[in-house]
């Protein structure tokens, strides 16, 4: 599909290459300064922490729409094994397990080089920084050496008053301002924003093919639409993530998967899915706090254009 002629309009709008230096490889994660962390701190109240990953575990959440994306494999490597060549029981034994994973299987980060369009990735590198041998030579996930900062929930599915937003879903702009004015905050330079759409309750009651499925048993995802990337450019977020597989809807607007080319090709704005909201957005509503600091840095995986992570929210 040709990029259409709003594509362009758009990127040009919201390109941040040479923004931060013609070497950044970090994109908008520059935001998130020594003045914004500290300022994070202000959020923890109670001390409560939230866990927002989903288990890593054969029959996760991946069901096959991506070739090679791959639920982990576990395999045990030693067990219960002594270390002592006179087999002594009483002496050190361990055991020990290897796993083979998609880094982006589970909840997960998105190096700003898992995408490109035109030969090119975020800030103009050329798609040839990226190799079999080495994988992502620029904007590699391991550039990410730290991601915390404020966190903000827009619980848009609660905003519309529902449990869950239906397949396909277009979420707006005016959908995360309402979201942000229900929950009474205001997104700032530097937040991290997370999008609680409520697909991930399907993960827990029927397992992956449901949370990835529309209501006719169509491939369909509500997500982020086109109209939310210069949002996200004017509000000066670092990173973004939400609660789904896809991250913007699906079937796409205009250009497939135009949100993510022009979030990581052009914003080098950090993107996240498959992240479980569904206690945090709980807790936000039972007392009406919708700030919190968030820890979430993904595993260094040298030349990874993408990886793990275990996200925390602590209120």
């Amino acid at each position: 599909m040709p990029l259409s002629d709003h594509f362009l309009e758009v990127s040009s709008r919201v390109r941040n290459w040479g923004r931060w230096g013609d070497d950044d490889e970090i994109g908008t994660l520059n935001l998130i300064t020594r003045e914004v962390v500290l300022r994070a701190r202000d959020c923890i109240r109670t001390g409560r922490t939230i866990p927002l990953a989903v288990p890593l575990q054969k029959d996760g959440i991946q069901v096959g729409f991506i070739p090679g994306r791959d639920n982990p494999t576990r395999t045990m490597l030693m067990i219960d094994q002594g270390m002592d060549p006179d087999g002594d029981p009483d002496s050190f034994h361990t055991s020990d397990d290897a796993v083979h994973l998609g880094l982006q299987a589970g909840t997960h980060w998105d190096g700003l080089c898992h995408v490109s369009y035109s030969g090119k990735v975020y800030n103009g590198y050329d798609t040839a920084t990226i190799t079999a041998e080495e994988g992502a030579t620029r904007c590699g996930i391991e550039r990410v050496t730290t991601l915390c900062s404020r966190g903000v929930l827009l619980d848009v599915a609660m905003a519309k008053g529902v449990d869950l937003l239906d397949c396909p879903y277009a979420i707006t702009a005016g959908d995360l301002d309402d979201a942000a004015e229900m929950g009474g905050v205001e997104v700032r330079a530097g937040d991290i924003v997370l999008v609680r759409t409520g697909r991930m309750a399907l993960y827990h009651s029927s397992g992956g093919m449901a949370y990835c499925l529309g209501p006719n048993g169509d491939a369909s995802n509500a997500g982020l639409s086109m109209s939310t990337v210069p949002w996200f450019h004017e509000h000066d977020v670092a990173a973004v993530a939400n609660d789904t597989l896809t991250f913007e809807v699906y079937p796409c607007e205009d250009v497939d998967l135009a949100v993510h080319m022009l979030h990581l090709v052009d914003m080098g704005l950090t993107q996240g899915q498959n992240w479980d909201l569904e206690a945090l957005s709980v807790a936000c509503a039972a007392d009406g706090v919708y700030e919190f600091f968030l820890a979430a840095t993904p595993e260094p995986f040298v030349g990874g254009v993408g990886s793990p992570v275990a996200p925390v929210a602590v209120r």
